[in-house]
């Protein structure tokens, strides 16, 4: 079998068909059988090795949800077993630190830790860090083999495996829906999302191949043209950011192109803290191409069992620095959403997001771009992978969004009217800003009522002429669960431009 074939895995259930795939002496016949514990055999295939790669590939029957089963491979006298295999749905977990973070770092560790042997059918796996300039066709390490969930692994080390989002999110899940889970992390700290990216995807975006190559700074950092990016003022600094790879595809091609074989039902992602420092205001390019690549790469790699429009949740960027001038991180939530401000959306159909904005931790011992509350976050995500992955209709799973602006001119007042019933939490003096002139000079548009879907803020200084409005348009917008508007779920307003 392949690397991360194993005892204790999950396959993907019905309706789609597990792909199964290994090595073997090229023209030669593997026969893959599926049997319960009991003996009885439940289907069997055989598939010839191909030459000259050695390798076989074959789909197995859609499998109803459950197990355990037994997995075997043979090619004459020789087999390899594999027990303890459940159907359920498969998820790919990946991004930078904040999706490496392990549950040993997370609010309330100790009671997650001991409450982990409670879900013996979330089971988790996780790559190793590796880089390559080539398309690897399997994974040269794992971090952790196919596992039922432990204290022990789930809290194993400070960044490294299991990452603590994956395992909320999975957990969540299996609450909601009642069977088994597997959860897949591929995820490295302080990488930017063009190493992530097949250079298919990067020249969707006109980014040449060896975009970020370049030279390097002092620290290892980019030198983009003349310019080095220097360390911040502050308990992290960038070159923490970007101190995973760099170089265009490298991820891509160890991490996540050796998993196109597998059948997954959704995929989510935490990252984009490292494109706040290079090619910012390229990812509303790079990350819907990177979700439309990922997309047809599984989809062919599994001979068609990832759906198409592969389900694909992320979280927006929570925060860094409190009363921070640079925008860099409010462009970065922005571009997230393809400059639409909310998913899913016409550019990034199939997507959902958790907000983490309001999750702030300036005190986190990680350092504050690195929040521990991820039960909120993996909270979100999950609503939103409900909605969207699973279809459960009239589920609330996002936060309220302005449809509409009216403005009064002669009393100097600007009407906004949302998707939701709203909870005002605070009346943030800066939450909402206005563009009068252009270039914009952005001044704050206080909020003068407020009513149950309607907000109504005060135009004062910018007589008739409102050029723009924005919400939350800062690196450290608002404090913990305290932003300015919410829905009467707790959900946050998105920040939007």
């Amino acid at each position: 079998f392949a690397s991360y074939y194993g005892d204790h895995m999950v396959l993907q259930k019905e309706p789609a068909g597990a792909v199964v795939w290994g090595y073997g002496e090229p023209g030669a016949t593997v026969t893959v059988v599926l049997s319960e514990d009991s003996g009885l055999i439940v289907m069997k295939k055989t598939v010839r090795v191909k030459g000259p790669s050695g390798t076989w590939t074959t789909v197995l029957d859609p499998m109803d949800r459950g197990g355990p089963y037994v997995l075997t491979a043979g090619q004459g006298s020789e087999n390899v077993t594999l027990q303890d295999i459940y159907f359920g749905d498969v998820w790919l977990c990946s991004g930078q630190s904040n999706m490496v973070m392990t549950v040993l770092q997370i609010a309330n560790a100790s009671r997650e830790l001991a409450g982990a042997a409670r879900y013996p059918y979330v089971r988790v796996f996780a790559v190793a860090p590796a880089r390559s300039d080539v398309e690897l066709e399997d994974l040269e390490r794992i971090d952790l083999p196919w596992s039922i969930p432990t204290a022990e692994n789930l809290g194993h080390g400070n960044f490294t495996y299991f990452s603590a989002v994956c395992w909320l999110l999975g957990r969540y899940l299996y609450e909601a829906l009642g069977y088994p889970i597997g959860l897949v992390e591929a995820a490295w700290g302080g990488t930017p999302i063009e190493a992530w990216s097949s250079r298919r995807a990067l020249r969707a975006c006109g980014l040449p191949e060896d975009a970020g190559r370049g030279k390097t700074g002092t620290a290892g950092l980019p030198v983009l043209g003349s310019v080095c990016f220097a360390p911040l003022a502050s308990s992290i600094s960038l070159h923490h950011h970007l101190s995973g790879p760099q170089m265009p595809s490298v991820l891509w091609n160890a991490m996540i192109h050796p998993l196109l074989n597998m059948t997954l039902w959704g995929v989510a992602w935490y990252q984009g803290e490292a494109n706040t420092f290079l090619h910012t205001d390229l990812y509303n390019c790079t990350f819907p191409a990177l979700i439309a690549d990922w997309r047809r790469a599984f989809h062919d790699g599994s001979a068609g069992q990832t759906q198409p429009l592969l389900p694909f949740g992320f979280v927006q960027l929570s925060t860094y620095r409190r009363q921070s001038p640079d925008d860099s991180f409010a462009r970065l939530r922005w571009h997230q959403t393809a400059d639409l401000g909310v998913v899913p959306n016409a550019r990034m159909p199939g997507t959902f997001m958790a907000v983490a904005m309001d999750l702030c931790d300036e005190h986190s011992p990680y350092g504050s771009i690195h929040p521990r509350d991820k039960q909120n976050v993996a909270h979100r995500l999950q609503l939103g992978a409900r909605a969207v992955a699973y279809g459960e209709k009239e589920l609330v799973f996002q936060g309220p969004y302005p449809t509409r602006a009216v403005l009064e001119v002669t009393r100097g007042l600007l009407n906004l009217t949302y998707s939701q019933e709203l909870a005002c939490r605070q009346r943030d003096t800066r939450a909402f800003e206005v563009c009068c002139s252009t270039p914009c000079g952005w001044l704050p548009a206080p909020v003068v009522a407020v009513g149950s879907r309607t907000v109504t803020l005060a135009l004062a200084g910018c007589g008739t002429l409102v050029l723009a409005l924005r919400y939350a348009w800062a690196e450290w917008p608002c404090e913990y669960q305290s932003c300015a508007l919410y829905n009467t779920r707790g959900l946050p307003a998105p920040p939007f431009l």
